[in-house]
């Protein structure tokens, strides 16, 4: 058994040191560097050398290896075309707020006439590698250069967040990049102007046209090499209007900060919560649907768009549980929770009639495969989750 999972790791390691080698592998990025450094170092957030996440997080590495390489899972991608929509965005939302998911983490949120591009990935794949990694499931819904985005945020630098491809293109648009702290290092030695780039550390604020972008905690990791991991920052991202207000989750296992975030800038018309791609053996990493609706219960959200599903494989529970999970746990509490094809245009605060587009396939409820996070970075202390009330 050992043996079986070995094999493809050294495999993929070696791979990614290899390519690390080549200087025209630029996809790797850069690490921050002189007064950039300075900053990170300078942040409640950083360590011992690297960012860390106040409440720790606790994975069981050999477990999850072992599940990845040694066991198949049935219906972990679509077995069918998954039908998506060519958005247009000619006129303003009559409402004052919009939002375009894209599949995966990738959206586009139109708040009080500003736009806003969150972690567009539209390369096939999310990996420095073009012919290795998680490939997409489907085409991109809409022309990356066509996006009116005023500002591009970034949530952190894992591959399916911030992808090298998609800062190509825009580079040449005129949007502003708003982002962790050093994340910026990637993008300046991608050629994007240091001008044009934000970095914040929590509870910090940019203020892009009539809104501000506040850069709130995260509970996760950051990095895209083989070592040097966690040397930049990763947060979630509220969007403060004059009459909207969203929040998105970015990557993140549950954590302390989501009521005081809430209590701080909500309630939110909108919230984008990461609810797939998650695992028993990592549950700090990621929410999971559970603790998903959980988090937009601690924030104060209106309306819940479930993202971080999809449009790929990251994780080996069934490609539509994630969905599945979520709207089980939202009736629980009466929340409205939006399921958009990809590509689709909603109004949230116009509370659409929303249907069905995914196929019938099997899934796991929660209590048969929980994903429950822990207090403090331990294995043996759970987050107890309130009862239904459904």
């Amino acid at each position: 058994m050992r043996r079986r999972w070995r094999r493809p790791v050294y495999f993929l390691v070696a791979l990614l040191v290899a390519c690390a080698a080549l200087t025209h592998c630029a996809a790797f990025g850069a690490a921050p560097m002189g007064d950039r450094l300075e900053r990170a170092r300078r942040s409640p957030q950083w360590r011992d050398g690297r960012f860390q996440n106040p409440q720790g997080s606790w994975a069981d590495v050999a477990a999850s290896y072992l599940r990845l390489f040694a066991r198949s899972e049935p219906d972990t991608r679509p077995s069918a075309p998954i039908d998506t929509v060519s958005p247009v965005f000619a006129m303003p939302p009559a409402s004052g707020l919009a939002v375009t998911w894209f599949g995966h983490s990738s959206a586009f949120v139109e708040i009080d006439g500003v736009n806003v591009l969150i972690d567009p990935l539209w390369s096939a794949r999310a990996s420095p590698i073009g012919w290795l990694g998680p490939s997409r499931w489907f085409p991109p819904p809409a022309k990356l250069d066509a996006l009116p985005a005023d500002a591009v945020v970034i949530s952190h630098d894992h591959y399916d967040h911030l992808d090298y491809g998609s800062i190509a293109v825009l580079k040449g648009t005129r949007a502003r990049f708003i982002v962790p702290l050093g994340v910026g290092a990637h993008l300046e030695h991608w050629g994007i102007p240091r001008e044009r780039i934000l970095e914040l550390d929590w509870w910090e604020s940019a203020r892009i046209g009539t809104i501000d972008v506040v850069a709130t905690p995260a509970r996760h990791a950051s990095g895209r090499g083989p070592s040097k991991s966690n040397r930049t920052l990763w947060a979630s991202f509220a969007f403060i209007g004059s009459k909207h207000r969203v929040w998105y989750s970015g990557d993140t296992g549950f954590h302390d900060d989501l009521a005081r975030i809430g209590e701080r800038f909500g309630p939110f018309d909108l919230t984008l919560i990461e609810s797939g791609q998650y695992d028993a053996n990592w549950p700090d990493a990621h929410l999971g649907p559970e603790l998903a609706v959980e988090a937009h219960r601690r924030v104060r959200g209106g309306a819940l768009l479930p993202v971080h599903w999809g449009a790929l494989q990251l994780a080996p529970h069934p490609w539509t549980e994630p969905i599945e999970r979520v709207l089980v746990a939202a009736a629980c509490h009466d929340i409205e929770v939006l399921t958009p094809r990809p590509g689709e245009r909603l109004e949230p605060t116009t509370h659409p009639s929303m249907k069905r587009w995914w196929p019938n396939a099997a899934w796991r409820p929660a209590s048969k495969a929980p994903v429950i996070g822990t207090k403090n970075g331990n294995g043996d202390e759970r987050i107890a989750l309130p009862p239904c009330r459904g």
